[in-house]
């Protein structure tokens, strides 16, 4: 292995030629400076160097030994959905891609670099404190295959056919990870985007998919993470999401009322614009819940007081962030999850 590069040497060299395996896990991985409209400079607080992810071994690996994948995924180490000291979850979400949706504040393609992105995610997994990641398949093969998810909540993202911008972006379609998938890879959950406009017919597709899919889930025991918000597009066509108190009520109510059985379902919700009203907000239901980051822009102080506030109430078990954490203003992805961290 080149020093500075996470993945180890051809397969081959370790189990015969022409053998391509899952590469070793490398260093805690890191991530590290890039230019142009992509990512900020990321780095851990105390500057410390990280390794990089070595792509061309990943893609040698893809080519030559595909089954490299399902063989890291069975002999990954589980652990329990709430295992560790606080009883709560702090997970970090990278789903945003398989939606289009690449930018970070006004760096329109900053999730763009897949090297970096993992390289963020590596070196975010490795924080004391962080419970597991929310991703795609092609994100989770990646860190299968280099071996960040040992000992990590797995959850599986499954409706990405919204595609941010687009005519049909409200027809969140499952083509994601399906339960069966989530099953066979041994992972420990699934999460599904639940956005409903009363003037649009196919929101009402969307609850009944949404609804099967919660019932396909329970069948299995399988927890699912379902996001829910009223949507609506305004004059200019764009879709956004409503987060007055009375929407994210009524987005919790509907979303718990889904499927046969509520028994495995958990609720993703966002802080309300008033974070005042989340102790309301969070009376609509006894299912247990996470808050979810969003983008923050350059207020991350202000983003960590919202969340400390609603980490208080009773439903609320902890805290699915992404861009937020991944891509910090101050380029510092360690200092930022560690603060995250220490919410809980």
């Amino acid at each position: 292995m080149r020093a500075g590069q996470v993945g180890g040497g051809r397969h081959g060299d370790e189990q015969g030629a022409g053998d391509g395996g899952a590469p070793a896990r490398g260093s805690d991985g890191p991530a590290r400076a890039r230019s142009g409209d992509g990512p900020t400079h990321a780095r851990v607080g105390d500057g410390t160097p990280h390794a990089r992810v070595d792509v061309a071994h990943l893609v040698r690996t893809r080519t030559h030994h595909p089954e490299a994948i399902a063989e890291a995924a069975a002999r990954r180490p589980r652990r329990a959905l709430l295992g560790n000291d606080t009883g709560r979850l702090m997970i970090v979400a990278a789903d945003h891609p398989a939606r289009g949706a690449l930018a970070v504040g006004d760096r329109t393609l900053a999730m763009a670099n897949r090297a970096d992105l993992l390289e963020r995610l590596c070196l975010a997994l490795s924080r004391p404190g962080v419970d597991g990641v929310l991703a795609t398949a092609d994100i989770l093969d990646d860190l299968l295959l280099l071996g960040a998810l040992d000992r990590k909540v797995v959850i599986g993202s499954m409706n990405r056919g919204g595609l941010a911008g687009a005519s049909f972006e409200l027809d969140d379609r499952f083509t994601g990870h399906r339960p069966q998938d989530i099953e066979r890879l041994g992972f420990d959950a699934g999460k599904l985007l639940l956005r409903i406009d009363y003037d649009d017919p196919g929101s009402l597709n969307t609850l009944e998919s949404t609804a099967r899919a919660i019932d396909d889930m329970a069948a299995r025991r399988l927890p699912v993470f379902v996001e829910p918000f009223l949507s609506r597009r305004g004059a200019d066509g764009k879709l956004r999401n409503d987060l007055s108190a009375e929407a994210v009520i009524k987005s919790i109510a509907i979303a718990a009322g889904l499927g046969g059985s509520s028994a495995y379902t958990w609720l993703k919700v966002p802080v309300t614009e008033n974070p005042d009203d989340m102790a309301r907000v969070m009376e609509t239901s006894t299912l247990p819940a996470v808050l979810l980051g969003g983008d923050v822009g350059e207020d991350q102080e202000g983003a960590y007081e919202k969340w400390r506030g609603a980490l208080q109430l009773p439903t609320v078990q902890g805290l699915v962030v992404g861009r937020s954490l991944l891509y910090p203003a101050d380029g510092d992805v360690a200092a930022a999850v560690d603060t995250a961290v220490g919410l809980l």
